[in-house]
């Protein structure tokens, strides 16, 4: 074993890794460590018998020490890890923890004080307050900034309502200017003329067409974003028979179209607004003509299962992106394709809100391989 003396009581004393010291019940220093003398800068002559314990707090701290820590010590007779700051010899803070105590020792009442240097958690406590000052500045700026965006976001809506009502009344108005035109057009085809005159009649009349279609897609836009839905009227039909009527009409529509109904099993009675089925059925045929392979043809198939009956308009030719099938049926949403486009954009809009009218879904898919389909499903009932 190692014969080396352990070091006695008053060295470990002096020698602490902790500030030690003791006073009088007034505060009197009577003995202090010289840990405590090092972190202070201070020589134990300067401190023992001519300066009071609370003297060496700082303002603030004698404060506390009058008011809370004196008189909680004389309750409970101890107290532990207060955080107080000492003054230096040269006038700075020293932050410390403090354990104290007040025993009696042959007749006269001692107090017993142990300091640790909390300078690491001191840091961090006042880096706790800066972020958490911070956190609140970024709060009250996240209201702030959240209650500009709502006021935004409600001049935007009252904007955007005023311009789709706007589009509305103004579209209704168009019309009437329109349907005289196209009247006029059809007095002069019946009335004859050169071959130029009629050519210049027949481009009149299909322009008028064109523009009475998107007339009517921005009144239907209009009503469904302003009327809460589009409307319908609702009648037994025969969805097969109304879908393969519509076929003629659209082929004389699309004659650059090669257009081809399929007729699948199964019953085509629905309850339904035939008119407005047919109207999106069209819409997806126009579709299919503005962005399909022009040397493929177009298929419109409608069949009945046990749960809907379905119509599936398919064409071939370049497929829809994969990020922009989710928003196809957001208004002024286009995918790709490999012809002009005409309208602005509300067609497959259209679509979805007469399904949705009926209760039913419309449904998307396109690879390169397999083409495009688009799938309308109504329900039975």
């Amino acid at each position: 074993m190692d014969a080396t003396p352990l070091p006695g009581a008053d060295q470990l004393y002096d020698a602490a890794p902790c500030g030690l010291l003791v006073a009088a019940a007034d505060g009197n220093l009577l003995d202090v460590n010289s840990t405590l003398c090092r972190w202070l800068h201070h020589d134990r002559r300067e401190l023992v018998g001519k300066v009071k314990w609370q003297d060496l707090l700082t303002m603030g701290g004698r404060i506390f020490w009058q008011t809370h820590l004196h008189p909680l010590l004389r309750i409970q007779s101890s107290v532990a890890e207060v955080k107080l700051e000492l003054r230096m010899q040269d006038g700075r803070a020293l932050p410390v923890m403090v354990n104290m105590a007040e025993r009696a020792w042959n007749g006269r009442m001692l107090l017993h004080a142990a300091v640790f240097v909390a300078e690491d958690r001191h840091k961090y406590e006042r880096e706790l307050l800066l972020q958490r000052q911070r956190a609140e500045e970024l709060s009250a700026q996240r209201a702030r900034d959240e209650k500009e965006l709502q006021a935004a976001r409600a001049e935007a809506e009252v904007r955007a309502q005023f311009a789709e009502q706007l589009v509305g009344m103004v579209s209704h108005d168009i019309r009437n200017p329109l349907s005289v035109i196209h009247m006029s057009a059809l007095l002069l085809e019946r009335a004859g003329g050169s071959e130029q005159q009629k050519a210049a009649v027949a481009r009149i009349a299909r322009s008028v067409q064109r523009v009475q279609h998107l007339v009517g897609d921005l009144l239907d836009f209009t009503q469904a974003r302003l009327g809460g839905g589009i409307s319908i009227r609702k009648a037994p039909t025969d969805l097969h028979q109304a879908v393969a009527d519509s076929i003629g009409e659209l082929a004389v529509a699309f004659p650059h179209c090669q257009l081809r109904y399929e007729r699948g099993a199964g019953s085509g009675h629905v309850h339904a607004d035939a008119d407005r089925v047919v109207q999106a059925v069209g819409n997806l045929v126009a579709n299919a003509s503005n962005h399909g392979d022009p040397e493929q043809p177009v298929t419109v198939r409608t069949e009945r299962d046990a749960k809907d009956f379905r119509i599936v308009v398919h064409n071939h030719g370049p497929a829809i992106p994969a990020h922009v099938l989710p928003q196809l049926f957001e208004p002024m949403v286009r995918g790709a394709g490999s012809g002009g486009s005409e309208g602005v954009g509300l067609g497959l809009f259209i679509v979805r809100a007469i399904v949705t009218a009926h209760g039913g879904r419309v449904e998307a898919s396109s690879t390169p391989q397999a083409g495009t389909a688009f799938t309308l499903a109504f329900p039975h009932a």
